[in-house]
């Protein structure tokens, strides 16, 4: 398969520092979580808590809406949940990409029911004119088109998480 960058690992080093600033500012003096959606967000959760200067805890939820797929199934199921307790805490669910806003959908409906302080979403990217329910992203590094993207913690098929920058995946030649 041929990769083709997209977005550099330099450019998202940048995106993901402006992101943990603006989350330093509007959490300042409280304590977040970071919810990380695995597998994909594992990095961009890892390099966004490195830029935010606050009291920071971690936690994982691990869904599948894809299996081998590049086109998500629109069924959302729950791998792993949470292992803390998030009422009255703010928490921010870390994602690597956003598209359909299925999967996204149905996490914020099953946190919002632990009663959470605050809930709010950090999404490495977000892919537009695709979404099949309206998502509200506070914190976004880059909008992308509808093209299938590998790297950064995004893959195919279990392949290609590790690439330090995000590329678009072409046709093999």
């Amino acid at each position: 398969m041929d990769i083709k960058p997209l977005i550099t690992a330099e450019q998202i080093d940048d995106k993901l520092r402006e992101i943990g600033r603006q989350i330093s500012e509007d959490y300042a003096g409280k304590e977040v979580l970071l919810v990380g959606v695995l597998r994909g967000a594992f990095m961009v959760m890892a390099d966004l808590a490195r830029h935010i200067d606050l009291p920071c805890e971690f936690d994982f939820m691990a869904v599948s809406s894809y299996g081998a797929s590049t086109q998500t199934s629109g069924v959302v199921r729950i791998l792993k949940d949470l292992d803390e307790e998030i009422e009255g805490r703010h928490v921010i669910i870390v994602e690597d990409i956003i598209d359909s806003g299925l999967t996204l959908n149905y996490l914020m409906k099953s946190l919002r029911v632990r009663r959470p302080e605050s809930l709010e979403i950090a999404t490495l990217l977000l892919k537009e004119g695709i979404q099949r329910v309206p998502i509200d992203v506070k914190y976004t590094a880059f909008k992308i088109g509808p093209e299938f993207v590998v790297g950064y913690g995004l893959d195919y098929a279990g392949k290609y998480r590790n690439l330090p920058y995000v590329g678009v995946m072409g046709v093999e030649s």
